[in-house]
């Protein structure tokens, strides 16, 4: 029974958060949202809001971030001062997918070249200290005919345990005249010791080559005897 009500409660939460992060995701869309985060204390239940741009969540005066609490407060049906919001400015926005997903997708919407604007963010990302971007637009870009349209540069990886640590996604889409356009972003993470920029660990097939020990000058031949010794005949006592 206790494992059908964890079961629960952990499908329960999953909802909450891609109901939330739906919920952000369009109404933060413009203010470079970057995800979000939700710790439950036994006080209360904070979420945090990662932005690029952190005054346009807050609001003037913070009156924004309060509505936003007390909307998430009413369709969550959590009882008063139970949840609280925070706003936490993005470190690196050039290593953070979703942040450069949304600026394709207004790029496209003002009219930029799609070659332009895919272009602009993988320069941008791999400037910024990624080890490898990917820039993937599908639909119908300039034809009639739907296409993909994929920009890439630097180093990529597609499997194994590494892509879940060092690569992060983000896929929107964008309303055009001609019809909908698909948006995916992939950046790969360097390893970065401190955890800011990327996972603290390193790829499994990195190599590191060390410096060889310094040994003492041979300044005149020599000789080592590398038999065994010949065994000792014990004295017999009489």
């Amino acid at each position: 029974m206790a494992a059908q009500i964890s079961k629960k409660r952990k499908v329960a939460d999953g909802v909450f958060y891609a109901e939330l992060n739906e919920f952000l995701t369009r109404e933060l869309a413009e203010d470079g949202y970057a995800g979000v985060e939700v710790r439950v204390t036994p006080a209360r239940t904070e979420i945090i809001i990662r932005a690029t741009h952190t005054q346009n969540v807050l609001g003037e005066k913070g009156r924004r971030i309060r509505e936003l609490t007390t909307l998430v407060q009413k369709r969550f049906k959590f009882p008063e001062n139970a949840v609280e919001l925070y706003a936490e400015r993005v470190q690196n926005r050039g290593l953070c997918a979703i942040a450069q997903c949304e600026s394709v997708k207004f790029k496209l919407l003002n009219g930029l070249a799609v070659r332009r604007a895919c272009y602009g963010v993988v320069r941008f990302v791999m400037e910024s200290g990624a080890k490898g971007c990917e820039v993937v637009v599908s639909g119908k870009v300039r034809a009639a005919r739907a296409k993909a349209m994929k920009f890439a540069d630097g180093f990529m990886i597609h499997s194994g345990n590494p892509a879940r640590d060092f690569i992060t996604t983000a896929v929107r889409h964008v309303d055009l005249r001609q019809g909908v356009l698909g948006i995916k972003v992939k950046i790969m993470l360097d390893s970065d010791p401190t955890g800011r920029n990327g996972p603290k660990q390193t790829l499994p097939d990195i190599v590191t080559i060390l410096e060889p020990k310094e040994e003492n000058p041979i300044i005149e031949p020599s000789a080592q005897d590398f038999r065994p010794a010949a065994p000792v005949a014990e004295p017999v006592e009489a």
